[in-house]
């Protein structure tokens, strides 16, 4: 049978969403990720937070099978990542190929291909998902344009929608907030809330710690080693913070108050300014329209 035809294996909804057990990855002789263990439940919805090459791709690409760990094992509903059809991926705006040639209508449909196998056409129920799915975000009236003429936000949301066409159950965001106004964050961070409240299970890739303390139940701080996960008020502690981000906290004490403050850049020789505003992304690798399709 072609690899790209093949049935996704079973959930086990009695076992975690996600389990990660010491899994550490190596890119040659740099750790991106060391013995990292982690369990998610059905519809949990999760802030990844750290600093700039603290491994937050290098999580999601391990969890969707694209990276397999050097040490210890991802699972998913008890099964290898690999075969899963129903992880969606929504990439950071900055590695996607907008000069790719492609309609909104076709990247939502990208999602279908692991319902509908790569040999095949899409039937009347797939592009009626299609449909659905991009009415649901608020993009149908968009569907015949090019993905290159879309804003930042309007972007985002057509890689909701095809997480939504994919019926995908675990859905990765890689700092899907980055460079958006904040009326269009209102938006994306509220189809996140609904697509969660299916069960879908939603992890979020972002450098915004006030964000991500007010808008998720659930964070994540991660620099290549698990440091915290929890609710913010567990995760979001001075020591936490510190031990996340090293010498690029600045703790400033005003009588019983703390306030942390982080560099602009790893550099040091900016002036340093509230955490939350800091500018540092996580580099990811440039990738065509065409590669956006689930990981098998």
């Amino acid at each position: 049978m072609l690899a790209g035809l093949k049935k996704s294996p079973p959930h086990d909804l009695a076992l975690p969403a996600v389990s990660l057990e010491g899994v550490t990855v190596r890119y040659e002789q740099t750790v991106a990720l060391e013995q990292v263990t982690l369990r998610l439940r059905r519809g949990d919805c999760v802030a990844v937070v750290g600093p700039n090459g603290a491994g937050k791709s290098t999580l999601f690409h391990a969890i969707a099978g694209v990276v397999r760990p050097q040490e210890g094992e991802v699972r998913i509903y008890g099964s290898q990542p690999g075969g899963h059809i129903c992880v969606g991926y929504v990439p950071q705006r900055k590695g996607v190929d907008l000069r790719f040639p492609v309609t909104v209508a076709d990247v939502v449909m990208m999602g279908r291909v692991g319902q509908m196998g790569f040999l095949r056409w899409p039937a009347r129920r797939d592009h009626e998902a299609v449909r659905a799915a991009l009415d649901e975000v608020g993009m149908g009236e968009f569907a015949g344009r090019q993905i290159g003429e879309l804003s930042g936000g309007q972007l985002q949301r057509v890689f909701l929608a095809r997480a939504l066409a994919q019926e995908a159950e675990l859905l990765l965001m890689d700092e899907p907030l980055t460079g958006l106004d904040l009326p269009s964050q209102e938006v994306i961070l509220g189809l996140i809330g609904r697509i969660q409240q299916h069960g879908v299970t939603v992890l979020v890739a972002s450098h915004d710690l006030n964000q991500a303390g007010e808008q998720f139940p659930l964070i994540l701080l991660l620099n290549r080693r698990l440091i915290a996960f929890g609710p913010p008020e567990q995760v979001l502690t001075t020591a936490n913070l510190l031990s996340a981000y090293g010498s690029h906290i600045h703790v400033v004490r005003s009588g019983t108050e703390e306030l942390l403050l982080a560099d602009s850049c790893c550099g040091g020789g900016s002036a340093p300014q509230q955490l939350s505003a800091s500018s540092a992304t996580q580099p990811v690798m440039q990738e065509t329209l065409a590669e956006m399709r689930p990981p098998r």
